[in-house]
């Protein structure tokens, strides 16, 4: 799976970061990075539901 963020959508909400901690990250600078581009399939579910919460619909996911 690869985790893919429009940042021209993304407002760094953090909610994200809420559902994904492994994956997501807001930092003081108030920009989303990306921890983990490719997490392991056991992280799906986290991802999935991180994406599901974006208000922006940001996150996809591939694969």
């Amino acid at each position: 799976m690869r985790v893919v963020v429009n940042f021209d959508l993304c407002e760094s909400n953090a909610l994200c970061m809420g559902e994904a901690p492994e994956v997501f990250e807001v930092r003081d600078d108030d920009y989303l990075y990306v921890l983990q581009e490719e997490p392991p399939e056991s992280l799906r579910a986290k991802v999935e539901a991180a994406a599901a919460v974006c208000p922006k619909q940001a996150i996809s996911i591939e694969g």
